[in-house]
């Protein structure tokens, strides 16, 4: 799922270093993760327009609603979670949460 969560976010497709770049494993790995989801049809390898000798990792119609329905359900399921907060304690999550992705290493 970070694989097809990775190319969903991403605004071009992705080549495999990116790949492991974005859901944080090595080359090796995400090369398999990618012929794992080219086997299930989820992703699609296509020529790099700026090198030949690269390609890049695209989501196939089947992935990309994969990944909607994944994101959907968790935004589900928060909703869901925030439904005993109050509007006060919600704008206390969103601000604590800000300052936590400002403060992220490696940001």
């Amino acid at each position: 799922m970070r694989l097809l969560e990775a190319l969903a976010a991403a605004s071009h497709p992705l080549t495999v270093g990116e790949i492991a770049d974005a859901v944080g494993v090595d080359q090796p790995r995400a090369s398999r993760l990618v012929q794992q989801a080219v086997h299930l049809e989820l992703v699609r390898r296509e020529a790099d327009p700026d090198d030949a000798r690269r390609t890049r990792v695209a989501l196939t119609d089947a992935g990309a609603a994969l990944a909607r329905g994944f994101r959907g359900e968790r935004r589900d399921a928060v909703r869901t979670a925030l439904t005993e907060f109050t509007d006060a304690e919600r704008a206390e999550l969103a601000r604590l949460l800000t300052k936590l992705a400002d403060a992220w290493p490696g940001r």
